[in-house]
């Protein structure tokens, strides 16, 4: 069943025929304590309630309650209950999910999905992420490595940044000299670790020859208002051939 949904909340694509489902906001950052709402617009079904599942990056996706209009309260999924979660309805179409008090695990990305009865299939809607950070949240802890001597042999090779953190989502950029690099970032999403911790990797493609001419590189991750830095530079890796 799991294994279903994850596949369904990837393919996100409507067919023609097929009601659109819209979430928004696409992203809501707070601080812990707050509260967050998330809105879900069924578009043209009416008949049928809401499911709202939370996906954590890299672990398994949660059902977390069910809600339709006609309905005095939502039905909860293991772990989730009232007060802190709740679903409340605007129209026969509209849903807001209400997370009360929300807390660094509450992090993740919360997707929306009703039935569509004129063609029998489940339709998703494209997911809200929600950040939660907190004055005590430690930076993120960051490793940069050096490219390989083998990659140093062509024209072309890659820096690798590990960032460390305990929430699933940050903002990674690298800069070159100082100045920011639009190109040849790739980055993964977080996965989680045996330690309840999550690392992203992220690489950045460069010439061989700006990394001999000593050029110092940063890889910059961003988390609430923690931010965290690390640089390097062919003279700081004497390894580095």
């Amino acid at each position: 069943m799991l294994g279903t949904l994850c596949t369904l909340i990837t393919a996100l694509t409507c067919v023609s025929g097929v009601t659109v489902v819209t979430q928004k906001p696409p992203v809501v950052s707070l601080r812990k304590g707050e509260t967050a709402n998330m809105d879900c617009n069924l578009g043209t079904v009416t008949g049928s309630g809401v499911r709202w599942y939370k996906q954590i990056p890299g672990g398994v996706t949660q059902f977390v309650l069910y809600f339709i209009h006609s309905s005095s309260s939502p039905n909860y999924g293991s772990g989730f209950s009232s007060p802190k979660f709740t679903c409340t309805h605007q129209s026969t179409s509209d849903y807001r999910l209400i997370i009360k008090n929300v807390e660094e695990g509450d992090s993740a990305v919360y997707y929306c999905n009703t039935w569509d009865s004129s063609v029998n299939d489940v339709v998703f809607g494209q997911g809200t992420k929600l950040i939660v950070t907190s004055s005590s949240l430690p930076p993120p802890v960051l490793t940069v490595f050096p490219p390989s001597s083998a990659e140093l042999q062509s024209n072309g090779a890659t820096l690798v940044c590990l960032s460390s953190q305990s929430v699933p989502f940050a903002d990674v950029s690298w800069l070159a000299a100082g100045s920011p690099v639009s190109s040849g970032i790739s980055t993964s999403t977080a996965v989680q670790q045996p330690d309840q911790t999550f690392q992203i990797s992220s690489y950045l493609a460069i010439q061989t020859s700006d990394w001999n001419m000593d050029k110092v590189y940063t890889c910059k991750v961003s988390l609430g208002s923690q931010t965290s830095e690390k640089n390097i530079n062919k003279s700081d890796c004497p390894t580095a051939e």
